[in-house]
Parts: C-alpha cells; structure tokens; sequence
C-alpha cells in the first residue's frame, strides 16, 4: 500500500487506476548536462498496469512508461 508522498493513482488512456502497490523505487539525478533535475522514480502496479512514475522536486508527476 502507497505512503504519504508515494504515488496513489495513475491516470492512463482515458481511465484512472488506484496503485496497489510499489514494486521498486529510486532517485534519479537526471541528465545535468540537459538542465534536468533530480526526481523519484517509482516502478507500481495500479490494476492490470505496471507502470513507471516519476516525480521531481517541484512535485509535479509524469508517466514514464507503462506496460499492460
């Protein structure tokens, strides 16, 4: 089950999954060079979906990959 800052849904092709559970997760520092910045990375399982989510320190959430 998802902690506080952990990711809780993802919202896919249309419809919105409850993650069940976080598989791995890690901190990426990004890509310096390109200006990137650090952020969490999350591998999840939200229904049928295994999914990448990543979020960066101003906590704005993006879908990295998905696979179903």
């Amino acid at each position: 089950m998802p902690q506080a800052g952990h990711p809780r849904h993802l919202s896919w092709q249309g419809r919105t999954w409850a993650v069940q559970a976080i598989l791995d997760q890690w901190r990426s520092g990004g890509r310096w060079w390109l200006g990137e910045v650090p952020r969490d990375c999350y591998l999840v399982q939200a229904g049928p979906l295994t999914a990448e989510l990543h979020r960066e320190e101003g906590g704005r959430w993006w879908l990295a990959r998905v696979q179903d």
